[in-house]
């Protein structure tokens, strides 16, 4: 019992207390990776030298568009990087949600950057019609892809007996379902207000804040989980001691 809730000096773990099994470099990270990187070439505003001060001008104006297209498919990447280097599993199950996962994201990547080229003003004033497609796109990628994050911590879930998982790491792992299907389910309820309410398409996109509560809630629950998981590996440790 006390082996399960205590940590390895050996082993590498994240601050949360979750063991990080995958800090190895394999193929599918290789193959992520190079498909991230392609997926951020597509955000470039132009891939061409400008030969005067009105192409440098228009190319400027597009830098702010693009540098928040290019901060949120980060987070993707991040909220990627961080299921991989937590479970290392490389079955078929996981390679099969990677495989959508990447497929989803190379698809992602274009109302992203048309979405906020149209906020900027870059691309024009959109009909009512045209921006409600829009937003329903960007959000039902959005949501799909977190959802696809929560398939692959749920994919990791079932093998935890052969992943060899804590309670610690157990209990984490649930809320990072939760917490993965919560925001997907935010992009869910833009997507509905985009389709229920067309006028207010664009509006609707405000619902997006609702992820930094919902990120801090349960960034608390985990914290909670831990110090509850050391607390009681202390107490079982200390009569052990004595």
């Amino acid at each position: 019992m006390l082996r399960t809730l205590l940590h390895d000096d050996h082993e590498h773990y994240d601050s949360d207390g979750f063991r990080l099994r995958g800090l190895g470099f394999s193929r599918l990270d290789g193959f992520s990776d190079v498909v991230f990187g392609f997926a951020l070439t597509l955000l470039v505003v132009s891939l061409e030298v400008p030969r005067d001060f009105g192409e440098l001008h228009h190319l400027l104006a597009g830098f702010v568009p693009f540098g928040v297209s290019f901060l949120l498919l980060m987070l993707v990447w991040f909220g990627h990087f961080n299921i991989f280097r937590r479970l290392g599993t490389h079955d078929a199950g996981t390679l099969w949600l990677n495989g959508m996962l990447l497929f989803v994201i190379l698809f992602y990547v274009y109302p992203l950057k048309f979405l906020f080229l149209s906020a900027f003003g870059q691309s024009g004033q959109l009909e009512i019609g045209k921006m409600q497609e829009l937003v329903v796109l960007y959000a039902g990628g959005f949501a799909t892809i977190y959802y696809l994050f929560a398939a692959l911590y749920a994919n990791g879930y079932r093998q935890r007996e052969a992943l060899q998982f804590t309670p610690l790491e157990r209990g984490l792992t649930r809320n990072f379902i939760l917490e993965e299907s919560g925001t997907a389910t935010i992009g869910v309820l833009v997507c509905i207000v985009a389709l229920t309410m067309p006028n207010r398409a664009a509006t609707a996109c405000l619902l997006f804040l609702l992820i930094a509560p919902w990120k801090s809630y349960m960034g608390y629950r985990c914290g909670h989980l831990k110090r509850s998981m050391d607390a009681q590996a202390s107490a079982i440790q200390q009569p052990q001691a004595e």
